[in-house]
């Protein structure tokens, strides 16, 4: 078994482990137990249950980041691209939008931080290109920006988060065609903001 490999199964098991239960509830003991290696190995690979699971938070966020920043690299700035690529991301963790709300609204788990770095990361290059895009000077304070980035973590995250419930009131699924429907929806909302302001 190679090295990245036990690295990667403690990953998955921790993943597994903490979105269906409370942080303090899962041991180390039941991570290592999920992905067939010793316990000795959450200490050499991440230093402790707190490592490995601020490294889980990144090792899914991380991927989710790139790729926007990936396509805010372009000309083109398609919103919906941004909405259909964390809805589609989500859909693979469902599970994940309710753990990022008990980090950071119930201040469960070590994650905060790492989720507020992300977070800045986004923000930082967000800032920049949407700064290039209305071709002004980036100002960071500027709370337009601010506005924006709200905007558009609270209609990536709330269809997701309320799921179950929406679809209840629905009477059907928020299947990958819905979704893809709701991110263009949500994309030309966001647009139209921009453009106001």
């Amino acid at each position: 078994m190679q090295e990245s490999d036990v690295a990667n199964r403690l990953i998955d098991a921790a993943r597994e482990c903490f979105l269906n239960d409370e942080y303090q509830r899962v041991t180390t003991r039941q991570i290592a137990a999920k992905a067939g290696v010793a316990v000795s190995m959450i200490r050499y690979y991440f230093g402790s249950k707190d490592g490995l699971y601020e490294d889980m938070i990144r090792q899914t966020l991380l991927p989710l980041i790139e790729a926007v920043e990936q396509l805010s690299l372009d000309g083109d700035w398609d919103f919906g691209d941004f909405f259909a690529l964390y809805y589609s991301t989500m859909q693979e963790n469902p599970k994940f939008p309710a753990l990022i709300l008990k980090v950071m609204a119930l201040n469960q788990g070590p994650g905060k931080n790492v989720i507020r770095q992300l977070l800045e990361r986004g923000r930082q290059r967000g800032t920049r290109r949407l700064a290039e895009i209305k071709g002004e000077e980036t100002e960071s304070e500027d709370p337009k920006y601010d506005l924006l980035r709200i905007s558009f973590v609270s209609l990536a995250m709330l269809p997701m988060l309320a799921k179950p419930v929406l679809e209840e009131q629905m009477g059907h699924v928020m299947d990958p065609d819905f979704l893809k429907q709701l991110a263009e929806f949500n994309g030309r909302l966001l647009k139209s903001g921009l453009q106001s302001l």
